[in-house]
């Protein structure tokens, strides 16, 4: 798929403003500071399309793109982030989940790992959560020009190793990096592919 456009339509924290379900949509969420702005800018071939920032937590709403007039990108906020107040974590749980759950259009949740680290409790369970709610994803591994490619290899065979013993098939993932743009091929082609099945 080669990206022509990308534009930026709206930030919203309200369900019911998001656009009209008729394109296919892809999500991108993770703990705050995965590198989900990177991502969605590295993948878009915009590097001013999503805001990236040093301070966690800065995505507090919904933000959607459209891409090449025939797909939506939402990037979602972060979870995992403690500076805030515990209604304000509350607010963006309920958000989160309500768009999860009830976007009919969402094809795929991309679920975004920082391949430096040991496998996190907090990712594992919001994966055991999309099970429970049935909900179709991905994982993207993030940051892999941090590491070495033996390490990152080796880390991403921990986290799918901690994801199996509550998963029977382990789910589709990609190895990325913003810096180097390793995995944004493999995931255009993907997306591309599933967009031929969406079905209004």
């Amino acid at each position: 798929m080669v990206i022509k456009k990308a534009d930026f339509i709206l930030s919203t924290t309200d369900f019911k403003k998001l656009p009209h379900p008729d394109l296919p949509e892809y999500a991108f969420i993770g703990r705050s500071n995965v590198g989900k702005s990177s991502l969605i800018n590295m993948i878009t071939g915009n590097s001013k399309l999503a805001r990236t920032s040093r301070q966690p937590g800065k995505t507090q709403s919904m933000v959607v793109f459209k891409v090449n007039e025939n797909w939506y990108l939402t990037d979602l906020p972060g979870y995992g982030y403690a500076k805030v107040s515990k209604t304000e974590r509350e607010n963006w749980h309920k958000m989160i989940e309500k768009y999860i759950t009830q976007r009919k259009n969402l094809m795929a949740l991309f679920v975004l790992i920082d391949i430096r680290i040991e496998p996190q409790t907090i990712d594992l369970e919001f994966i055991n959560n999309l099970g429970e709610w049935q909900i179709p994803f991905v994982i993207a591994f993030t940051k892999a020009d941090k590491v070495s490619k033996n390490i990152a290899n080796t880390n991403a065979k921990k986290f799918l190793t901690a994801l199996s013993e509550t998963w029977e098939e382990l789910p589709l993932y990609f190895i990325t990096s913003a810096e180097e743009k390793t995995g944004r091929e493999e995931i255009l082609q993907w997306i591309e592919e599933q967009n031929k099945l969406f079905v209004l």
